[in-house]
């Protein structure tokens, strides 16, 4: 397990069942987590005045609350409802707010020191844009064995922290993370197990637009609380169809 440097509220994600699936059925592909469009009558979160980041429609227009037809014990606490169509429905109430939180601790690291590795198809363009903007580095596509562990490996490098886009494609990141000891922060879908992972972003994790969201918010946010300028748009984050 990562060495854990949240605060006291905000534990490390643990939960030893994290691996019992509720439902067995497939989990949609990228293109069906984009499609799944919002029921704004039902999908809206309980706390429709809460001060979110950004309005509560605009996460659902992104599907950011859409999940898969598969819920883990660990992510149970995340999820508003579950739709007729069996997708589980993610509270973005709560995804804002971790959003706030990995800002604030991202921004207490050198930039630097930041890394984020993404291999989903839609992940890489929005991760590569969030690296760019907050001085982090970046490794998309497959990631290398040995990128954290192997001295002898000429792309080695030695962060502090880690951001993923999805614990299951980005196995291989979260795995040498937790070999160096170092903290994990993930997206998690509602399909994740977060025995590995330091903090929980809860969200879509498949989806173009719903990924874009995320990471731009996350970029505005730590060079916010950084003292620095949060201009960027979240056009500039959508990867291309």
């Amino acid at each position: 397990m990562s060495q854990n440097q949240n605060d006291a509220d905000d534990p490390v994600e643990t939960d030893p069942a994290g691996d019992d699936l509720e439902e067995s059925t497939e989990e949609p592909t990228e293109t069906a987590a984009e499609d799944a469009g919002p029921r704004f009558d039902e999908d809206v979160m309980p706390d429709e005045e809460a001060d979110l980041l950004i309005p509560v429609e605009d996460y659902l227009s992104a599907g950011v609350h859409i999940g898969t037809q598969q819920k883990t014990q660990d992510m149970e606490r995340f999820i508003h409802r579950v739709r007729d169509d069996g997708l589980y429905v993610l509270d973005v109430s709560q995804t804002d707010g971790r959003i706030r939180t990995a800002a604030s601790f991202l921004a207490n690291y050198d930039p630097e020191q930041v890394l984020v590795a993404s291999s989903r198809q839609y992940g890489r363009f929005p991760a590569e844009t969030f690296a760019d903007a907050v001085g982090a580095r970046a490794r998309t596509g497959r990631f290398i064995p040995g990128t954290l562990t192997n001295p002898d490996y000429d792309g080695y490098i030695e962060p502090d922290v880690v951001v993923v886009t999805d614990p299951i494609g980005d196995s291989q990141a979260v795995t040498e993370a937790i070999t160096v000891g170092i903290p994990v922060i993930a997206m998690c879908d509602s399909n994740n197990a977060t025995s590995n992972v330091d903090l929980v972003i809860p969200t879509n994790n498949k989806g173009r637009r719903a990924l874009a969201v995320v990471y731009w918010l996350l970029a505005n946010e730590t060079l916010d609380r950084r003292g620095g300028d949060p201009s960027y748009a979240l056009e500039e984050f959508e990867a291309d169809l």
